[in-house]
C-alpha cells in the first residue's frame, strides 16, 4: 500500500497499492465497498478534492486518473508526464490539482479541460513529495537536489531553503505556525522554518530495536490537527509521534546558524 487518504465529508477511506489497485474502504463497516480499476501499472499516490466527490491517483504509467468516488468512472486522465507521478496535491481553488513526477517537473492541471496549463522545470531530481502551505497560497516541493517553495496561482518561483538536505526526501508537512518537516531515507527529520527557508532543527530517527541501521528511513508524516505532534511512518515497521520539548532552550538546544540571504531569489 503506497498511499492513504480520509475523506472529511464522508465515512470513506482510500488506499492505493502496488497491485495497481484503488479502493474506497467504509470505516463504518471496515470493509471494500467500491474499486477503481484503469491503472496499468502500481499506483504511488493518492489525494481527494477537498469540496468535490473526486479522486486522483498518479502511478508508474505516468498519469494521474481522476475519479467520480460514488459512480468509480474516471472522469479524467491527466497525461503528460513521462515518469511516474509520485506525488498529488488537491485544493479547491484553481490548480486544483498539482502532480510532481520522477521526470522531474510539477504540472498544475486545469480541472475542467483536463490540461496541464504550466510545467514548472526547477527541479533536476524527482519531485517525490509535496505540500501546501495550510493558510498561505503556496505550496513547497522537496526532491534530492533541493527544496523549494512556489507561489499559487501560476507556480511563480519563491525561492530554496537555505540548506539542501542531500537525500531522497521521501516526505513534507507543514502546520499553521510555519514549520516544515522533511523526512529522508536517511532517516533525517529536518524542521524548516517556512519564511525563510532556513532549518532550524536536524534530527536522526531512532531505529527499532531489532533492526538493521539502514531501516530508519521515514516514508510518511504528518503532523495531527494540533500542529504541535509530528507522526511518522519508517522502514523499521513503526509509527513514531514527536513532541515539542517544553524544556528546550536556546542555551540547551542551539539552533543551527543562520546566515540570511542578501538576494531572496536564489535558484
Amino acid at each position: 500500500v503506497t498511499g492513504l487518504v480520509i475523506s472529511d465529508r464522508h465515512p470513506y477511506l482510500f488506499s492505493c497499492g502496488l497491485d495497481k489497485t484503488v479502493k474506497c474502504w467504509d470505516l463504518e463497516q471496515n470493509k471494500v465497498i467500491r474499486s477503481y480499476h484503469g491503472h496499468l501499472s502500481g499506483v504511488y499516490s493518492i489525494a481527494l478534492h477537498p469540496k468535490l466527490d473526486v479522486l486522483m491517483t498518479g502511478g508508474r504509467d505516468s498519469v494521474c486518473r481522476v475519479w467520480d468516488v460514488r459512480t468509480k468512472v474516471q472522469v479524467h486522465c491527466l497525461s503528460g508526464h513521462e515518469q511516474t507521478v509520485c506525488s498529488i496535491l488537491a485544493q479547491p481553488t484553481d490548480p486544483q490539482v498539482i502532480t510532481g513526477s520522477h521526470d522531474s517537473t510539477i504540472k498544475l492541471w486545469d480541472l475542467r479541460s483536463a490540461k496541464a496549463f504550466s510545467t514548472l522545470t526547477f527541479h533536476k531530481k524527482s519531485v517525490r513529495a509535496m505540500a501546501a502551505h495550510p493558510e498561505e497560497h503556496a505550496f513547497a516541493s522537496a526532491s534530492a537536489d533541493n527544496i523549494k517553495k512556489f507561489a499559487l496561482p501560476n507556480g511563480d518561483f519563491l525561492h530554496n531553503t537555505l540548506t539542501q538536505q542531500k537525500s531522497i526526501v521521501n516526505t513534507m508537512a507543514i502546520n499553521h505556525e510555519n514549520v516544515m518537516v522533511t523526512g529522508a531515507d536517511s532517516g533525517g527529520l529536518w524542521w524548516w522554518d517556512w519564511t525563510s527557508g532556513h532549518c532550524f532543527q536536524q534530527e536522526e530517527s531512532l531505529v527499532q530495536p531489532g533492526s538493521l541501521e539502514a531501516e530508519k528511513g521515514i516514508y510518511a508524516c504528518t503532523f495531527d490537527h494540533s500542529g504541535s505532534r509530528l507522526i511518522t511512518c519508517e522502514a523499521d515497521k513503526t509509527v513514531k509521534m514527536w513532541k515539542e520539548d517544553a524544556d528546550a532552550t536556546p542555551a540547551s538546544h542551539p539552533g543551527l546558524p543562520y546566515k540570511p540571504p542578501k538576494d531572496i531569489r536564489r535558484f
